[in-house]
């Protein structure tokens, strides 16, 4: 039955009660349009919430020249905890669009992040103003990254099976992109007394005024300004709605919890070196200012991330990801060659692009995890709706809202990583006075995801990954 003109009633509202993306018919005359619309609002508002997310990865490096004496730990802690937030934020936000509407949730996180902004603008022009307050306003810039998880999942309701791997590969892909663009935007902005009397500049040794407070301040007009757009661009999707409750059935299945570590690796490992790749290089090669080069890797994670999306649309997310862990773990290794020890000073060229290259393959492996989420949640879903009797549409229904609160909650462990790895550079540094133990531990958590992603998926590769086996469900 064609679902062409059933939703010709209500285009123009904002809660949209018929939603067929798998009508070929429906989707060309209507749907695609619509979507692409909500995708095209989200993806900005996205990517404004990783640019507040990664806030401090930018601003902690330059807190001491401002006037405040904190330590390397303290600084690196302050990188780290935007994530513990940010994840945590995620589990409820995962579940929260099919109960509140992916409008009007895109639309409220959005305009909130406007707080953490103004208040650590704020701290930053008063140097007598404690450690405790920032780890407050880190935290609180940290729930702009639970949005991922909210944004995500009402994208996935709007594209039909065949395009999600794409459609979400941009929205996570150029979303990802904001932490490049705050590390490009920050160095601008603190440098040029761009908001009056809201930022006092502090003149550095070298002559050089910084208005710090201007880094967060850059990004309340945006934040307001797209808040609205999305008011009046997005809708609401009648089909996607139902409750928590009957979203939490998908917290039982095996596979949640190991596809959860794979993201972990991947996505964490991403949102990870992005918090502390800056800190990290200050303190192994202080003759180098990292702050002109920082952009470059989370940069070149964002737009690996939706090739890994339409890779594994083609080759299947499992093969993909199989690679992308072995490439992962060689680079890891490759990072003990570049770094000071006792015998050699490092090479910091090399060091960079071999973190390039990581910073790469955890954005191309976040693209391919999130495919092999979708693909195997919506068969396992839909296996289980025939098995119970189902009709077809209620099915489709069913599995559309398991696999957006998998991806979303799935997300929430990935996003741990963003506070691991910061942390344990700190630690490895603290202890050791060198990060090679943190390098160590991370190369041990590459190679076991190999074997995971083979032994668990990978012998399972047609029954589970190929685009042709979800096809014929």
């Amino acid at each position: 039955m064609s679902h062409a003109n059933s939703n010709a009633c209500d285009v123009k509202s904002k809660m949209l009660t018929q939603w067929h993306p798998e009508d070929p018919q429906f989707w060309a005359e209507s749907g695609k349009t619509i979507a692409n619309r909500n995708l095209w609002i989200s993806i900005p508002c996205l990517l404004l919430s990783f640019c507040v997310w990664m806030l401090f990865s930018a601003v902690a490096v330059n807190l001491n020249q401002v006037g405040f004496h904190f330590s390397t730990d303290q600084l690196f802690l302050l990188t780290a905890l935007p994530a513990v937030s940010g994840a945590i934020g995620r589990i409820p936000y995962a579940f929260i669009v099919p109960v509140v509407g992916g409008r009007k949730w895109t639309v409220f996180s959005t305009l909130i992040l406007t707080i953490p902004c103004l208040w650590l603008a704020y701290a930053v022009e008063h140097p007598d103003t404690p450690f405790e307050q920032f780890v407050m306003i880190a935290l609180l810039c940290g729930i702009a990254g639970a949005n991922f998880a909210s944004s995500m999942a009402n994208i996935s309701f709007f594209y039909p099976k065949e395009q999600q791997g794409k459609a979400l590969g941009l929205n996570g892909g150029l979303g990802n992109l904001g932490v490049s663009v705050m590390q490009l935007v920050v160095p601008l902005v603190v440098s040029a007394g761009v908001f009056g009397g809201l930022s006092t500049g502090v003149i550095q040794p070298s002559g050089k005024v910084l208005y710090l407070a201007n880094a967060a301040l850059v990004w309340v007009p945006l934040l307001c300004i797209l808040s609205v757009v999305a008011w009046f661009g997005m809708n609401d999707l009648k089909s996607a709605q139902t409750s928590i409750k009957a979203q939490l059935p998908v917290l039982k299945e095996p596979h949640l919890w190991g596809l959860s570590i794979l993201y972990l690796a991947t996505f964490g490992s991403f949102i990870g070196f992005s918090a502390g790749f800056s800190m990290l290089s200050k303190t192994q090669f202080p003759a180098h200012d990292i702050l002109s080069y920082m952009f470059f890797g989370p940069l070149v994670g964002a737009l690996a991330r939706p090739l890994g999306g339409a890779l594994s649309d083609r080759l299947g997310g499992i093969r993909v990801t199989l690679v992308n862990f072995v490439v992962m773990a060689i680079l890891t290794g490759a990072v003990f060659v570049t770094l000071p020890s006792a015998s050699s000073q490092g090479s910091f060229y090399l060091f960079f692009a071999t973190f390039m290259g990581l910073f790469a393959a955890s954005g191309l492996g976040s693209g391919s995890t999130f495919q092999m989420i979708a693909v195997i949640f919506r068969k396992i879903s839909l296996s289980k709706a025939a098995k119970q009797g189902m009709t077809p549409e209620i099915s489709l229904r069913k599995a559309s809202t398991d696999t957006a609160a998998a991806l979303g909650f799935i997300s929430a462990i990935g996003a741990i990583g963003g506070f691991f790895i910061p942390r344990a550079f700190g630690l490895s540094l603290s202890l050791t006075g060198s990060p090679l133990t943190a390098m160590k531990v991370f190369l041990i958590f590459y190679v076991g995801c190999v074997f995971i992603t083979w032994f668990v998926y990978g012998r399972n590769l047609d029954r589970l990954a190929t685009k042709k086996a979800a096809a014929k469900v």
